[in-house]
């Protein structure tokens, strides 16, 4: 978008977060809530050539018929240090007679070592954002996925609810501690987080190192950063990225003190915001619209007060130094090229300090690559479990997972 137009959102939440004129404003405040839900603000919306009435019927028809998020597992609940509940699901594996012949030509034929992998999803996601590896991983090694707080099935943040304090990604690291003493009390795991996920493993790292060093046998970090996130200009020029970062906390902190008005309008225009959601999460041109819908749900699930809570511990982040806690370990590190919320010099940056973790870099694929190339990530965690030997033979895996609109769902 020109500067011009970044420069004129940028002035219109300005003013609304200084008019209190929230009814007026609303437009303009919803617009810089859902991007930012999205993944960054400021953007241009898209030129619509599609009626709103059918928008809207194309959303419900999706919302009907995508399998996508459907997948449960066993239901538990941890509570974190400040007594935030937490919420996770575990699929156990299965004896290796019920597995189906496709599983076992990933894994090879024998049972997989007891080794637990755990998933931890991003900025307003949830869970089911690993809905294809969780697919392809179910029965074959236990896996637990868990809700970060204030996301998805888990309870508000205790701490910001009720007394007020940030989130820090300090915390989400005690949250993961918390989700691991109650759904993997013992054996060896692998940690794996997306965006603020993987943040939140390096957190747990800095803060537990004796965890890592006895019992995490492996690592997959996508799509995220150790830090410098200041510095990302998503895409914007550089007045636009300047306007952007000057305002945007003080708007979003507006925003989330009208959390009531300002859902609304999120709610009465979320057919203006598709086109900068799906920017901000895919880099393909033939995402199944199945798939793009799925991730609009989870973001517009995602309470503006909430994002606002957010925000300001991604521009704290640093665990640069944490990362020496994975030198001795088989790491995956897996990026899109075209991620334009966690560009992909940051996992260059991060593989730099970890010589012997695996980078992969994926063409066309954009913040969310592991629901827009589903098969290179279950194909790289499937390398890495046997690295880690939690299965005793890899594979390749084939079509299964494809995004692209001529696929078949699941």
């Amino acid at each position: 978008m020109s500067e011009t137009s970044a420069e004129a959102v940028v002035s219109a939440a300005s003013a609304a977060s200084s008019a209190g004129n929230w009814r007026k404003a609303g437009v303009a405040g919803a617009a810089i809530g859902v991007v930012a839900a999205g993944a960054a603000a400021g953007v241009a919306i898209e030129r619509l050539t599609v009626g709103r009435g059918m928008r809207k019927k194309a959303r419900l028809a999706l919302d009907s018929t995508g399998p996508y998020g459907t997948l449960r597992g066993t239901p538990g609940k941890a509570f974190s240090d400040d007594g935030t509940e937490l919420y996770y699901e575990v699929d156990e594996a299965e004896p290796e007679a019920s597995l189906a012949p496709r599983r076992r030509r990933l894994f090879g034929r024998k049972a997989p070592a007891p080794v637990t992998v755990v998933f931890s999803h991003g900025y307003c996601l949830s869970q089911d954002s690993w809905h294809f590896q969780r697919a392809a991983l179910r029965g074959v090694v236990r896996t637990v996925h868990w809700d970060q707080r204030s996301h998805g099935r888990s309870g508000r943040g205790v701490a910001q609810l009720e007394d007020r304090k940030p989130v820090t990604i300090d915390q989400l690291g005690r949250d993961l501690l918390a989700v691991i003493e109650a759904a993997v009390p013992e054996g060896p795991i692998v940690l794996v987080g997306h965006s603020m996920g993987g943040m939140t493993v390096m957190a747990l790292a800095e803060q537990f190192p004796e965890l890592i060093r006895d019992r995490v046998v492996g690592v997959a970090l996508v799509g995220t950063s150790s830090g410098r996130l200041g510095e990302v200009n998503f895409g914007l020029p550089v007045a636009g990225v300047a306007a952007v970062r000057r305002v945007l906390p003080g708007v979003l902190k507006a925003l989330g003190q009208q959390a009531a008005l300002v859902e609304r309008g999120r709610r009465a225009t979320a057919d203006l915001f598709a086109g900068i959601i799906k920017r901000y999460s895919f880099a393909s041109r033939d995402v199944d619209p199945a798939v793009a819908r799925f991730a609009e749900r989870m973001i517009e699930g995602t309470p503006i007060d909430v994002v606002a809570e957010f925000y300001p511990a991604f521009t704290e982040h640093d665990k640069t130094a944490a990362l020496a806690r994975f030198a001795e370990l088989p790491v995956l590190v897996l990026a899109g090229v075209k991620d334009l919320v966690t560009p992909s010099e940051h996992s260059e940056a991060i593989a730099d300090l970890l010589p012997d973790a695996e980078l992969v870099l994926v063409p066309d694929a954009g913040h969310l690559v592991m629901l827009e190339h589903p098969e290179v990530v279950i194909d790289r965690l499937a390398d890495l479990l046997v690295r880690a030997g939690a299965v005793p033979a890899g594979a390749t895996v084939g079509p299964y997972g494809s995004t692209s609109s001529s696929a078949q769902p699941g």
